[in-house]
């Protein structure tokens, strides 16, 4: 999280100045099984100590369920890879795991749930005899259902962001693992539906990620949190899953998550015509709909703000707001109702009206109602035309408004330059990149920030451009 702080006495565990989602990340215990944590061992053992002294049962952020399912795990991984026998651990666990079910996150739902049953599933098969059947029950049971509600047919996490769908894949790999080295006859039984499940998943994040390699930033989405494709593919690998190859040209749609991708000749656009998530749980959804990333070769050109913030800040809400992205704002209203930290009132609902493709072009078109909300109904269409030589953006607002506006923001390595009222000049500090923006109105670039980690912010720009009429055309060429 880029954040350091001293946990110098029991209090700190809990200390009112540091963030929940630092003090959850705190009792995590992910560096027990993370990169060199042989070399931090003595470390280790000191602090599982320390949390078991300092931390009385159900007392503290760390006795809270998704903080407990998350460490539980990374307890049983690190027992079982280091062989250390120790009875008060192994006691702690078994508390921990007691105090977990009795509060399971069945009012939170999503990948809070999906922990708590994935952590249940460890424990069950770490320990044996009656407790570890109840654990092993309880976890199966949930997974059984969650399973099937949590991914879509094409393989995508139902929240629709790419950072969680990155920890819930991982998720059903270490299950695949467990299957394989704990040899239980009901995980092993229920191990190929995981697999299967997993390519399809892989396969939706071969598609969701930038020739760099990294996820897109749509909704709740940042580098450093979940782990990075190229270890997710690695792991895959290694578990046995088939290697899955993506179309490297053309269109590609991910019908029931509401994302597409065109790839043509060295550049790639992620556009997103999806809901917001789950209606039940918008928690980590943006005011992104009808936005979209692009790169050239490996360098990303517009990209989304991404989230260096949880809680409930401006700047949490600042970067859920629809300025925020790659598309059109209406009277400085968001396409959907973002608000607190995790709360979305009413939401975009998208439509993906069609798609083509002809000659090595592809163009394709969606709309939102969003803003049929407003006082005077108003309905956003976009439609993407990628060549190969560039792409053209076209806007369509459809009923009256005061102001619209439509956002594009600039990687930090893009600089802009100013060389014609309606035109911007992009290029980036390699100098292999030479970009033309035009727009059919006046444009300007602006001070910007973008966030690819938590707890970072980058200086960068972004282009606006005001509408003056009801359509807007906007082309990027290439030189």
């Amino acid at each position: 999280l880029n954040i350091r702080r001293q946990i110098n006495v029991g209090n700190d565990w809990n200390d009112s100045e540091s963030s929940k989602l630092w003090l959850y990340n705190l009792h995590y215990f992910d560096d027990l099984n993370a990169e060199g944590s042989d070399f931090r061992h003595d470390l280790h053992v000191e602090f599982i100590e320390r949390w078991i002294k300092e931390n009385p049962c159900l007392l503290g952020n760390g006795w809270e369920a998704y903080p407990l399912s998350l460490r539980l795990v990374n307890w049983v991984k690190w027992l079982r890879r280091t062989g250390v026998n120790n009875q008060s651990f192994i006691d702690s666990i078994s508390i921990q795991a007691q105090v977990l079910c009795w509060r399971l996150e069945h009012h939170i739902l999503g990948n809070h749930l999906f922990a708590n049953a994935k952590a249940l599933v460890f424990v069950g098969c770490y320990f044996k005899g009656y407790e570890a059947d109840r654990f092993l029950n309880i976890g199966l049971k949930i997974l059984e259902e969650q399973v099937l509600e949590q991914f879509l047919d094409d393989g995508g996490h139902f929240e629709l962001c790419p950072m969680y769908h990155s920890i819930l894949l991982w998720d059903l790999l270490d299950l695949i693992n467990l299957a394989q080295v704990s040899n239980n006859n009901r995980l092993k039984a229920i191990m190929p539906q995981w697999m299967k499940l997993s390519a399809k998943a892989i396969n939706w994040l071969k598609i969701m990620q930038h020739p760099d390699g990294e996820i897109s930033f749509f909704n709740d989405s940042a580098f450093g949190i979940a782990a990075s494709p190229h270890q997710i593919y690695d792991y895959a690998e290694s578990l046995g899953i088939p290697e899955i190859t993506v179309e490297k040209l053309g269109l590609v749609t991910l019908l029931d998550s509401g994302y597409s991708r065109i790839a043509i000749a060295k550049h790639v656009l992620i556009f997103d015509h999806a809901s917001v998530g789950p209606d039940y749980l918008p928690g980590h959804a943006h005011a992104d709909t009808l936005s979209f990333e692009w790169s050239v070769g490996r360098q990303r050109v517009f990209v989304n703000s991404g989230t260096s913030v949880y809680g409930v800040s401006d700047e949490r809400l600042r970067q859920r707001k629809s300025a925020a992205h790659n598309t059109v704002v209406i009277d400085n209203e968001d396409s959907s109702e973002v608000w607190s930290g995790f709360r979305v009132a009413r939401r975009a609902y998208a439509t993906l009206i069609e798609t083509s493709e002809f000659d090595g072009n592809v163009c394709i078109k969606a709309s939102h109602d969003g803003y049929t909300r407003l006082k005077i109904p108003l309905v956003h269409t976009r439609e993407i035309d990628v060549r190969c030589d560039c792409v053209i953006i076209r806007d369509s607002l459809i009923g009256a408004y005061g102001s619209a506006k439509a956002y594009f923001h600039l990687h930090p390595k893009i600089t802009p330059e100013q060389v014609a009222p309606d035109e911007i000049r992009l290029t980036n500090v390699a100098g292999d990149l030479n970009l033309l923006f035009k727009s059919g109105r006046r444009c300007r670039f602006i001070k910007s920030t973008w966030h690819p980690k938590f707890g970072e912010s980058q200086c960068s720009h972004k282009i606006e451009v005001i509408f003056d009429s009801k359509i807007l055309e906007t082309t990027i060429h290439a030189f």
